[in-house]
């Protein structure tokens, strides 16, 4: 059945494929099964061709994502470099397909003398995961922007939706379920290249001053609480430093666990649990993740 499935696709499909290597903490089992798109009519076709119970997971750049060390039970479909599309639609209208990577669609506006979207830059993912969670840095977010988005539901089916067909909020999206976001389009004002170009330098380096980039990690773990920073919290409550297995605390930035090159998913997962517990003794605060966690326990 595999191989008859794979002779009608034209992208690639692999069997128990190690999460620890599309990940950017670096850790995870195995997906059963991990397919590789060739573009979004072969992933429709894909999809078309799934069981009606078929788990999906969809994958960007693996940030903001916890695979647990027992795998993946069902499909993962991946879509960083793959549905990568990015195009100017019409004046002021950007079409971004879901797997390319944030950063590109702000410097892509920029060139445009399109501004607004600067902040994308600050965000470690794709699209997808960006309408997903409604992502934000630096005080923007993702869907202040949007003016329609394409889904596609597990029939293969493409349709074109609306904000108000969304219940949105921060680092939350309700969507339709059984459809999964493959593009969104922007809609952004006229503005000036140089300067925009120049804010997304500027955020680039702020935030490399004060996140541990090039350590694994998910991004922010926590959502901030209102009127306060997860950041704060934590480190006030004596966290910063501290280690579970291979898993710590950023000594940089205090809402960023870090893996030090052994963590294990269980060591990750123990430590959001503790950081959670302990600040919500000390401060009195529940901290909601960020960072999704899925997957098998081992």
């Amino acid at each position: 059945m595999m191989a008859a499935l794979q002779q009608t696709l034209r992208g690639n499909l692999k069997l128990n494929e190690s999460m620890a290597r599309h990940t950017t903490w670096r850790v995870g089992g195995l997906a059963e099964r991990y397919y590789e798109p060739a573009d979004l009519d072969d992933l429709a076709e894909f999809l078309s061709q799934q069981d009606e119970n078929e788990a999906l997971l969809w994958l960007g750049l693996g940030s903001n994502l916890l695979v647990r060390d027992g795998g993946i039970r069902g499909t993962v479909i991946v879509t960083s470099g793959l549905l990568n599309e990015i195009e100017l639609l019409d004046e002021g209208l950007v079409r971004a397909e879901a797997g390319v990577a944030c950063a590109k669609v702000a410097r892509f506006c920029a060139r445009q003398q399109l501004v607004g979207v600067e902040f994308l830059a600050g965000i470690p993912g794709t699209m997808g995961g960006a309408l997903a969670m409604n992502a934000g840095a630096f005080g923007g977010e993702t869907w202040q922007h949007v003016a329609a988005v394409e889904t596609i539901d597990r029939h293969g089916q493409r349709h074109l939706r609306q904000p108000e067909e969304f219940v949105i909020s921060y680092r939350h999206v309700k969507g339709i379920s059984g459809e999964w976001f493959v593009a969104a389009h922007l809609r952004l004002h006229c503005g000036d290249s140089e300067t925009a170009s120049t804010r997304i330098k500027e955020l680039l380096e702020k935030r490399n001053a004060s996140q541990p980039i090039g350590l694994p990690s998910c991004g922010s773990v926590f959502r901030n609480p209102d009127a306060d920073h997860a950041a704060r919290l934590i480190e006030t409550a004596g966290l910063k430093g501290n280690c579970i297995g291979g898993a710590c605390v950023s000594e940089k930035h205090a809402n960023f666990i870090i893996n030090t090159g052994a963590a294990t998913a269980a060591d990750i997962e123990a430590m959001i649990e503790k950081v959670a517990v302990e600040v919500e003794h000390q401060h009195g605060v529940q901290l909601i993740r960020e960072v999704h966690i899925v997957g098998e326990v081992a």
